[in-house]
């Protein structure tokens, strides 16, 4: 469904999902507008709202200057960035530290670490959903108290050979010809860190698809976005759902379920800033050559 000159358009189709049961039922969209409801935590200078999909909770955090984000016991890695180039941090892990960073996404390795904010903005965390605390304390915890539909088991992908250590990527890293994504994965997270757009999306070449058996974080941090959603029709009648137009404003995050068809655009115009965030990892984005940043430190299974 992508127009010839997206390249996505050059991806195979997945193997993984040869041979699986039909679409018997569909999940609904999850949406979160941080500024329409309360935080679930906050203190002197920082407001923070948790929201979750399945393998994955994202939390979201304005703070000001002296405000510490911390994990005690973090059962695994997880990423975090800082979208607005005038915030600045100190970050303190249990394998290495880095003074001033500004600008960047820092995969944090397992156990003890802390974000101290220097130079506030947005400080966005992205964990998997083997922690419990933070599955619990998002703010649509009850949506996954059983496990959507269409999505594969959860499965951390190997361990990165140097080991786990605090990690450090650019946010504007410059693409190879005819790419368009900036993409980064862990053992339990992809992201793709799209830049601000600063011009309207042409209506003649927009990318309506689906994924076969994962979700679709999408955060929009800057502007807003208008998502375009179609349920297909199966045998089973009573799953059948009217298509969906849904306007978010920013900060907000839109968790599009398996097998619905999607696209989206900015509304009303630039500039706007949307992230796309999966867990686990993308088969179909790793086996692109080239397309991964950071590959050479994360080995496919």
């Amino acid at each position: 469904m992508y127009d010839a000159k997206d390249p996505r358009s050059k991806m195979k189709q997945s193997s993984e999902t040869a041979g699986k049961q039909p679409v018997l039922d569909y999940a609904d969209v999850e949406l979160m507008e941080f500024h329409k409801s309360p935080p679930q935590e906050s203190g002197p200078g920082y407001k923070t709202w948790y929201g979750r999909g399945q393998n994955f909770v994202l939390a979201y955090t304005e703070a000001e200057p002296g405000t510490v984000l911390s994990r005690d016991d973090q059962p695994d890695e997880y990423m975090t960035f800082f979208p607005e180039k005038r915030t600045v941090v100190d970050i303190e892990t249990a394998n290495g530290s880095a003074s001033d960073v500004r600008y960047k996404l820092a995969i944090i390795p397992p156990g003890a670490s802390k974000i101290t904010v220097k130079e506030g903005g947005q400080v966005v965390r992205l964990f998997s959903s083997v922690a419990p605390d933070l599955c619990e304390i998002s703010a649509n915890a009850e949506s996954y108290r059983e496990p959507h539909p269409n999505i594969a088991p959860y499965q951390p992908w190997p361990n990165p050979p140097e080991g786990f250590k605090l990690r450090l990527y650019p946010m504007d890293a410059q693409n190879a010809p005819g790419q368009f994504m900036n993409l980064y994965r862990s053992t339990n997270l992809m992201i793709n860190l799209f830049p601000v757009v600063d011009v309207e999306r042409d209506q003649d070449r927009l990318s309506p698809h689906s994924h076969e058996d994962f979700e679709q974080c999408s955060l929009t941090l800057q502007g807003n976005y208008r998502h375009y959603l179609r349920w297909p029709w199966i045998p089973n009648r009573k799953a059948w759902r009217d298509d969906r137009i849904i306007d978010c404003e920013s900060p907000s995050i839109t968790v599009i379920p398996s097998q619905v068809v999607h696209t989206s655009i900015p509304t009303p115009k630039p500039p706007c800033h949307l992230i796309d965030i999966f867990a686990p990892p993308r088969f179909d984005f790793s086996r692109m050559d080239g397309w991964v940043k950071n590959a050479d430190e994360y080995p496919m299974p």
